[in-house]
């Protein structure tokens, strides 16, 4: 991509792009990190247990569609060549099933409650394809990591603000009715209820319509294409030589091959990390809003600091620390209980002060989870700028629907992974410790992966 392709996208058509990110956030925030799903899991489910294998088995399922039809859907994409129409059509479907999640009340059936909320995840996720995939057409390759930080940045800043809104305006504290500052909960939200986790279903809908305007009206489009109907021919029969095309490019193979193994821990790590903790601790909406807005605050400021790591050391070096700091940070939730962490090598206080995190665990907890915020974010910034740097804008599209589907054609593993081993043996810490497993590997295999991916393997 030359110089000059850059200088046509108007400046106003890059910030519509990196807004994506803050558009798309909150609903991973609010809802299947922070307030939505530790709801579903310790209140909604009754039986926590049940609750998190119940949401573990849906992340799984969500995974797997999402695995299957993404290369199909980008093959098809680069044929019609314009990505929009393919957004706002699974922005339809996401902002919709959202708004349904209102409906979540106590004892309400778990599986139309997923069912929802794996079909928004899988719009989210086909958005995100459409979206990334138009990076190589806007920023040449050496801004594409600055880029792809920032843009990632801005979204958990979106993050944190809905986190904001829904911790002093949504959530009463069980003791006063009352949110954090002292408000009556807007609407009259009634936490007896769930009403201020089932809000937030709402909520990322709303946010998710406004902010992705910005984008659809002011980024450009790929040129227009071919008609639906010979592009879904024709971008079926270009994934099949695509598929085996990229058999013999063996950096890019290794590079998805890594990917598909440590995106399937992360993606494990970030859609139940919050609700083993509500299981630990039993931390209210307020509290889990409060550790949320802690992460997202180290979150912006690890991915503004990626943003010039990436440049300055490469988007393989910005991964490999970033996956050796998600190592370690769930070795550490793992290993924590009361009156303990890493596995007992260190002792804690078991007395509570009766405050917001009011244990000794649940600080090394939030310690730990510091870590996370510091790194789940480049992680996945300087992932998909590794693949842009890789591959050329007329390939894009099916190479990044490959990218999703390396992202989580295992996806299903770690979720089930985790769900299962922890029903088995009636242990959340041992269902979480599975995750280790795919970081350590994916990490393993992308140390002799090569940088761009498309260079010779040595």
């Amino acid at each position: 991509m030359t110089a000059t392709t850059v200088d046509a996208v108007p400046r106003r058509g890059i910030w519509g792009w990196m807004l994506f990110d803050w558009a798309a956030q909150p609903f991973f925030t609010v809802v299947t990190t922070f307030i939505f799903g530790p709801y579903f899991v310790s209140r909604m489910a009754g039986d926590s247990t049940l609750g998190l294998a119940a949401w573990g088995w849906g992340v799984g399922a969500a995974g797997l569609a999402i695995a299957i039809l993404s290369p199909v859907l980008g093959s098809i994409a680069d044929q019609t060549g314009r990505k929009k129409p393919w957004i706002m059509f699974f922005a339809a479907i996401k902002i919709t099933c959202l708004t349904m999640l209102w409906y979540a009340a106590p004892g309400s059936s778990l599986v139309e409650v997923l069912f929802f909320f794996c079909l928004a995840t899988i719009a989210a996720e086909f958005s995100i394809v459409f979206n990334d995939s138009m990076m190589p057409r806007l920023f040449s390759k050496e801004e594409t990591g600055r880029v792809s930080n920032i843009a990632w940045g801005l979204g958990y800043l979106g993050g944190m603000i809905a986190l904001i809104f829904v911790v002093t305006l949504l959530a009463a504290l069980p003791e006063t009715g009352r949110t954090i500052v002292g408000l009556p909960p807007l609407f009259g939200l009634d936490q007896a209820q769930g009403e201020d986790a089932r809000a937030t279903g709402p909520l990322a809908a709303l946010w998710y319509f406004v902010f992705i305007l910005p984008m659809l009206f002011f980024t450009p489009d790929g040129a227009r294409g071919m008609p639906l109907g010979p592009a879904i021919r024709t971008g079926l029969s270009e994934l099949r030589s695509t598929l085996t095309e990229v058999r013999r490019r063996f950096g890019l193979v290794r590079f998805l091959v890594a990917r598909m193994i440590y995106q399937d821990g992360v993606n494990a790590l970030l859609a139940l990390g919050g609700a083993f903790a509500a299981k630990m601790f039993g931390w209210t909406v307020t509290e889990f809003g409060i550790y949320g807005i802690i992460l997202n605050v180290i979150a912006i400021f690890g991915c503004f600091a990626a943003s010039r790591l990436d440049t300055a050391f490469g988007s393989k070096w910005v991964v490999i620390v970033s996956l050796i700091l998600l190592t370690l940070a769930t070795i550490g939730i793992v290993s924590t209980g009361p009156g303990f962490t890493l596995f007992g090598l260190i002792d804690l206080s078991t007395a509570d002060s009766g405050g917001m995190f009011g244990t000794a665990a649940e600080k090394a907890y939030i310690a730990y989870g510091l870590l996370i915020g510091i790194a789940f974010g480049p992680v996945q910034a300087s992932s998909r700028s590794y693949l842009a740097r890789s591959v050329t804008p007329e390939e894009a599209g099916r190479y990044f629907g490959i990218y999703a589907l390396a992202g989580r054609a295992t996806s299903f593993a770690a979720p089930f992974m985790v769900a299962t081993v922890a029903a088995v043996t009636g242990s959340e810490p041992a269902g979480m410790a599975m995750i280790l497993l795919f970081l350590v590997v994916g990490l393993l295999i992308l140390l002799r992966t090569p940088y761009p991916a498309d260079r010779p393997v040595r």
